[in-house]
């Protein structure tokens, strides 16, 4: 199969999509749906179908979710190094088929495929971080307790479920996932029924390396119907949701109800503050790049642009011609630097939030509208930059495509105000030279991460999360995230 005329699908890629119907994996074998029932999964790059998946009902993610229980007894009993061995193979298989994985994410999810791959490689960094991390724990703390013999002990809690969005498929798996198996828990995944192939791929590659059945599960389906269903079994021990703030409360309202403990990464609409001693043009280019990277599908995105006034003409001409000049093609074609949206359902969002925006006073600098790319009819659209009051729809909603809105403010105390001005509370940044201020005004914005001189700032260690509409329960990427996946037991001994 030719995607563009010149790429060619990897061999292991078109014998993946040729199978057409692709079942769930659980318990360690394809896992059908009894009726059959299959949801189509489309290239977002050409509208062109890629393969079924297999649509299960809730009695069924009950059943995988059981197959996960009765796995983890044997799972968790391993001693960490035997544990972390078979995950360590894991992760060197997974690298092994960064190139296979990526082509997959990238025509499953739109995303430019390079990216696609880096994407892989951060799934691989991620688990080989948590397994590294969860050989230094020492499950038994001695508490100092007079008169008393009194320790903790760390345990894992049994079988996790995690729901994951379209946006970093593979990606947000490594993130969910890896502590979890690192701490000896049993894992149920429900990807997105838009992008479910490499939840797949990697649970029948999870097999062929060595690990048991039954510790890494995938159910696809509908998020009304598999979704739901997962997030309203009792018998799972612990709850993770990346998506929307409005599925995120229902799936919170869900795991209350069964007393489940639960960790919800949901949307944002994060602020890029820039005040006048940076270098214009360089600050420009990075912003523009965040906002287009994967067509601004990323909750953490700076989407409100506050520049100071001594600058705001330079910089919003600069982000006017870099924006111009982004190449919008098919995710393999390897000149294209800004693929499509995930679905037709996802354009019409964000063109409706443009349309919305003008009409309530934003003025259109650049952009705007549908792209076409010769030879696709896939769901591309001109990356776009707002500007006008915040008060307007487009300054205040998660759009979660390329668009940028852009306003000026004329001291740090304004800045801080306009920034914490919202629902949300994810992720900002502060751009400036002078570091005394960039602390004071990164820790003065409301939000679970602050970013200076930068955006999109993953490191290993650091924790990740939301507050407010963003999100509840921890972060990730973090020695705080391992320990999510333990529960704790206090023995105490009375003495005398």
């Amino acid at each position: 199969m030719s995607i563009a005329s010149n790429v060619q699908l990897l061999p292991e890629v078109e014998a993946f999509l040729n199978r057409n119907s692709l079942a769930s994996y659980v318990g360690g074998k394809a896992f059908p749906a009894a009726s059959g029932a299959t949801i189509a999964t489309i290239d977002p790059g050409s509208g062109n179908k890629l393969a079924e998946i297999h649509d299960l009902d809730a009695s069924e993610v009950d059943r995988a979710v059981d197959i996960a229980n009765d796995a983890f007894p044997a799972w968790a009993a391993l001693p960490v190094d035997q544990r972390s061995k078979i995950l360590l193979q894991l992760a060197d298989a997974v690298e092994k088929h960064k190139a296979i994985i990526g082509q997959i994410e990238a025509l499953d999810a739109g995303k430019i495929e390079a990216q696609a791959q880096g994407d892989v490689q951060n799934f691989v960094d991620t688990l080989r971080y948590f397994v590294g991390l969860s050989q230094q724990v020492n499950p038994r703390t001695k508490l100092d307790v007079p008169g008393h013999d009194a320790w903790t002990y760390k345990q894992p809690w049994g079988a996790c479920a995690f729901i994951f969005p379209w946006n970093f498929p593979f990606l947000l798996i490594g993130w969910g996932i890896s502590p979890a198996l690192a701490a000896g828990n049993t894992v149920v995944i429900k990807p997105a029924e838009d992008t479910s192939l490499s939840a797949i791929y990697l649970a029948e590659l999870a097999t062929q390396v060595g690990v048991p059945d039954g510790v890494i599960n995938v159910v696809t389906g509908r998020g009304a119907t598999a979704g739901a269903a997962l997030s309203n079994n009792k018998k799972i021990k612990r709850m993770s949701f990346t998506g929307s703030p409005e599925v995120g409360q229902m799936v919170g309202e869900s795991c209350g109800r069964n007393l489940v403990p639960v960790k919800l990464e949901l949307g944002g609409k994060g602020a890029a503050v820039v005040f006048d001693d940076v270098d214009v043009k360089a600050t420009a280019e990075a912003l523009v790049g965040a906002i287009t990277f994967h067509a601004g599908q990323v909750c953490c995105d700076a989407t409100r642009w506050l520049i100071h006034e001594n600058i705001y003409d330079e910089f919003e001409g600069y982000c006017v011609d870099l924006m111009k000049d982004i190449r919008i093609g098919h995710p393999l074609d390897p000149n294209s630097q800004m693929g499509p949206v995930v679905n037709p359902k996802q354009r019409e969002r964000v063109l409706g939030y443009l349309e919305k925006g003008q009409a309530q006073g934003a003025k259109c600098l650049v952009g705007g509208g549908a792209a076409t790319v010769d030879g696709f009819q896939g769901n591309y659209i001109q990356p776009a930059l707002l500007s006008g009051s915040l008060d307007n729809t487009a300054a205040r909603e998660e759009i979660f495509g390329p668009v940028a809105y852009l306003t000026k403010f004329s001291g740090e105390a304004e800045a801080i105000g306009m920034v914490n001005d919202t629902e949300y509370g994810l992720a900002n940044s502060v751009w400036t030279k002078d570091k005394d201020r960039a602390n004071r005004v990164a820790e003065s914005m409301t939000a679970g991460n602050s970013w200076i001189n930068a955006h999109n700032v993953f490191a290993q260690g650091v924790p990740y999360g939301g507050v407010n509409k963003s999100g509840m329960g921890g972060g990730v990427l973090s020695v705080e995230t391992l320990m999510d996946y333990y529960r704790s037991t206090s023995v105490v001994r009375p003495l005398g």
